[in-house]
């Protein structure tokens, strides 16, 4: 993967289940944090005064090998698609502990109205920010 963006995080103790591995569920929240950090990067903050929300219409995660309390896991993401009223990100975790990829996985986000809570375009300042960011979407 070509990344726009990457991050470090650790697994906690807390984000392990019964096995002493990550929980799988822990995966996506891991995920979102270092993703959350490229949004910031590119602008994308609907604020409290902002007429725009975005929902996680689709968050997909495939494992591909096991993560353990306290591993530092490479949060690579990069946007693949932008379309009128939705995106698509995908990452890509890599285990710097084995240098074994983890998990492989993509979020879809939905712009909508702040009022109506209808699909509305994504607003024309988040997408220049997006593709001065990755200017091979700009396509």
């Amino acid at each position: 993967m070509k990344a726009a963006y990457t991050g470090q995080i650790k697994v906690r103790f807390a984000d392990t289940d019964a096995n002493g591995h990550t929980y799988f569920g822990s995966y996506l929240v891991l995920a979102d944090e270092v993703v959350s950090e490229y949004l910031e990067q590119v602008g994308w903050d609907a604020g409290p005064d902002g007429d725009f929300l975005t929902f996680t219409a689709n968050a997909n995660i495939d494992f591909v090998g096991e993560c353990l309390a306290w591993d530092i896991l490479d949060v690579s993401c990069s946007f693949t698609r932008l379309g009128n009223s939705s995106c698509t990100l995908e990452f890509e975790m890599l285990n710097t502990t084995t240098n074994e990829i983890a998990t492989r996985g993509s979020f879809v986000y939905v712009f909508v109205d702040k009022e109506t809570r209808k699909s509305r375009s994504i607003p024309q300042q988040v997408r220049d920010s997006i593709i001065a960011a990755q200017p091979e979407l700009a396509g």
